[in-house]
């Protein structure tokens, strides 16, 4: 039996979050929109003031994944939730309970921070993580549709004059 650790991510983890981040990109048929760096890891995760939060999965005492997290607020329910970014776990480790693990820690941690919810975003094509979040109990919010402005849109209404009343 594999000894799984959850933990959270440390500084000299940047390396093996870099690659996590390189190999889940690919696996979601976007590795060429990897911009991020090692540098930039660093500071987001481990810099004064930073708000993403990163896990490190170690089975065997080796890396085998990662999570990276964010607090969220509900206005209806008044409270934070967590959102995750992403969870990532090499192949030759998937189906050993690792994954379960970090979510099952994810969710220690919402009830240890008073947090209402614990959420994340799946592709639509992805059947095995469907499947396997489904089994642990999560269910689609099929009624909410993801929006999104990034790149020259974001920049575009960032400059447009405010009018004011």
């Amino acid at each position: 039996m594999s000894s799984i650790l959850i933990r959270p991510a440390r500084p000299y983890d940047v390396p093996f979050i870099l690659r996590f981040i390189t190999e889940l990109a690919q696996y979601e048929k976007a590795g060429h929109e990897v911009e991020v760096t090692e540098e930039s890891i660093h500071t987001a995760i481990f810099a004064e003031g930073a708000t993403a939060y990163a896990l490190m999965c170690m089975i065997d005492q080796h890396p085998a994944g990662f999570a990276v997290y964010f607090y969220n607020y509900s206005t209806w329910k008044g409270k934070h939730g967590i959102y995750l970014e992403d969870l990532y776990l090499l192949p030759q480790y998937r189906n050993k309970g690792a994954g379960k693990t970090i979510l099952q820690y994810l969710a220690q941690l919402a009830l240890a921070k008073d947090c209402v919810r614990l959420e994340w975003g799946v592709l639509d094509w992805n059947q095995p993580a469907i499947e396997f979040y489904q089994s642990i109990g999560a269910r689609p919010q099929d009624e909410w549709t993801t929006y999104r402005l990034s790149g020259k849109e974001l920049i575009a209404l960032a400059k447009q004059q405010i009018v004011e009343d």
